[in-house]
């Protein structure tokens, strides 16, 4: 009975931060997973502690090529998230959001499998509505800096529909909020990971603009968990599914309880506000409540402060391999007995 519920499942994207949770779950599960990813920002270390694991594979790959193997469903996570990833080399963001689409999508239609998109809040922009229900169309830059993330996303919606519509593909499209938690890269330029690092290192807190800006973040557990159920759902959602945490909060107090709760005593410092930078975002999760019976389940304090044990417990793994290198580089300095 339990081969029966063993699938075959590719994770693009999978040593990410939001991938090898999924990889790790799925794995946990008893399901064979294939975990596709060419480390542009995501790492070994996130995957690490699967490698041994017999149901677990690791491939090096870019999503913007084609890839051919055999699998019942597949989980498109490639793609750079934080705007100082995506828009270090923007052509090649758009590439693989929209390519990496075409790809997967032509695979899950040779294979027949189910296939999940993860897409984004971005895909709303700086929001005329507000909370974003999954109706509203969004009000977004074409051409501006975070353009090719926010239209790349975009188009990839567009091609999950049409291959759905076309060739009856089962597909599964989650616009994802604000997500966060251990494993986050720490200079990925996000605000929980900013503010976390910026904290422990008793450097000022940068804030945009004057910190009233709004955001809802969502505990990676809580989403993960997300993830899953609307891919395993039996019902057609019929379009995209808003999956984060309604739970709204201005810059200001996010970086006030992050210092509070690293114990540092980093003043704020004002910045100006970024190109076309969202002044709101908060999800309306009432088609994920309805459809998938979920909800967040971790409060804020309690993912920032699992989210600190693990920046913390990186940066003193990160200090004490520089001081072994350190004392291994002096030890060759130090004369030789004649």
């Amino acid at each position: 009975m339990k081969e029966l519920s063993r699938k075959r499942i590719l994770v693009t994207g999978g040593a990410g931060f939001l991938g090898s949770h999924l990889c790790e779950r799925l794995v946990m599960q008893g399901h064979d997973v294939l975990c596709v990813d060419n480390f542009y920002t995501g790492t070994k270390d996130n995957i690490a502690p699967l490698l041994d694991c017999a149901n677990f594979e690791l491939m090096r790959h870019d999503v913007t090529f084609p890839l051919y193997v055999e699998v019942d469903e597949i989980y498109n996570l490639a793609c750079p998230a934080s705007p100082i990833h995506y828009q270090h080399d923007p052509v090649q963001t758009t590439k693989t959001s929209v390519h990496g689409a075409i790809n997967m999508l032509g695979l899950a239609k040779r294979v027949k499998a189910k296939i999940f998109q993860a897409s984004t809040s971005e895909v709303y922009g700086d929001a005329l509505v507000h909370p974003q229900t999954e109706d509203y169309w969004g009000h977004v830059n074409p051409i501006g800096p975070r353009s090719c993330y926010d239209e790349g996303k975009r188009c990839a919606e567009t091609l999950f529909m049409d291959y759905r519509r076309q060739h009856g593909l089962s597909i599964r499209i989650a616009r994802i909020f604000n997500t966060y938690g251990p494993r986050m890269h720490p200079s990925d330029g996000r605000v929980v990971s900013n503010f976390m690092m910026q904290a422990l290192r008793g450097e000022p807190l940068t804030l945009y603009g004057d910190g009233s800006q709004t955001r809802s973040f969502c505990y990676v557990d809580d989403m993960i968990d997300a993830i899953i159920r609307l891919m395993n759902v039996d019902d057609d959602p019929g379009g995209p599914v808003n999956l984060g945490n309604p739970h709204e909060v201005t810059m200001r107090e996010i970086a006030r309880r992050i210092v509070t709760i690293t114990g540092s005593a980093s003043p704020l410092e004002l910045h100006p506000l970024p190109t076309d930078d969202p002044w709101h975002r908060q999800p309306d999760i009432s088609r994920a409540r309805e459809l998938l019976g979920w909800q967040p389940r971790t409060s804020l304090d309690d993912g920032l402060l699992e989210t600190a044990h693990y920046f913390r417990a990186r940066m003193q793994a990160s200090t004490e391999l520089s001081a072994a290198a350190v004392g291994e580089f002096a030890a060759t300095l130090s004369p030789r007995p004649l």
